[in-house]
């Protein structure tokens, strides 16, 4: 009967050892912070976009689908042709868009007919090389015109933007660590976003009497796009 009490009394005294050790070990709430500051700083650079799209498509109709397609493939095949005559990578290239035929219905809710339409793109960095060609096609007309900054040039100006924002938001934090009679500042955390504000802008232009511009470029000049980088983030004071 004493080893049963003894045994019991044993464990008792571990299991009450074993609560206070796990309270031991529980994780203290962390330490509000002190001293940090928030803040953020921006920079924009504006620069003359450099890629023109030209968006050229024609449409058919008849009462015969698959002579509606015929044409429409003709008129695009026609103008595939004309404009790989002086298409190069970067500086013009060209590739379909949408092609669709569907059919046309009357009162009746019958199909009486089809009709379809076909879209061929030019887009680069040499303007007068893609308006020119523009202008020689003769089985499409000009739809959307559209001017964005390339890939390149978004890049290039995005470093710029962001060196200056990040010095902007170091005199930022050296100023409000003074301001708070502190004489200099770590960094915690920092973010950098970037955005341009300038997408393709399109523009719709008609074009008659195709057959007297066949060599004519077509005049177009392009706006600007703003590229603005934001640096925000968390400074500590010391």
């Amino acid at each position: 009967m004493k080893k049963s009490i003894q045994l019991i009394a044993a464990c008792a005294l571990l299991a009450g050892s074993t609560g206070l050790f796990a309270q031991n070990v529980m994780p203290m709430p962390y330490a509000p912070l002190q001293n940090v500051a928030q803040l953020s700083a921006s920079a924009a650079v504006e620069v003359q976009q450099d890629l023109l799209s030209i968006a050229m498509s024609t449409t058919r109709d008849g009462t015969d689908a698959a002579v509606v397609q015929n044409q429409l493939r003709q008129a695009l095949e026609a103008a595939l042709a004309e404009a790989k005559k002086t298409a190069q990578p970067g500086l013009m290239d060209v590739r379909t868009g949408n092609f669709s035929l569907y059919p046309r219905h009357g009162k009746d809710g019958k199909i009486n007919g089809w009709q379809g339409s076909t879209e061929l793109v030019l887009e680069g960095k040499d303007f007068p090389r893609i308006t020119a060609a523009a202008g020689r096609i003769q089985t499409l007309t000009m739809g959307n015109v559209g001017f964005a900054l390339s890939r390149e040039a978004r890049a290039r100006v995005e470093g710029d933007a962001q060196a200056q924002a990040i010095e902007q938001f170091k005199a930022k934090a050296s100023e409000i660590a003074r301001g708070f009679g502190f004489s200099s500042y770590t960094l915690r955390e920092v973010s950098v976003n970037a955005n341009d504000q300038g997408p393709i802008r399109p523009r719709m232009m008609a074009m008659e009497a195709k057959a007297s511009m066949s060599d004519a470029s077509i005049p177009v000049e392009a706006g600007k796009s703003t590229v603005l980088v934001n640096v925000s983030g968390f400074v500590q004071m010391k």
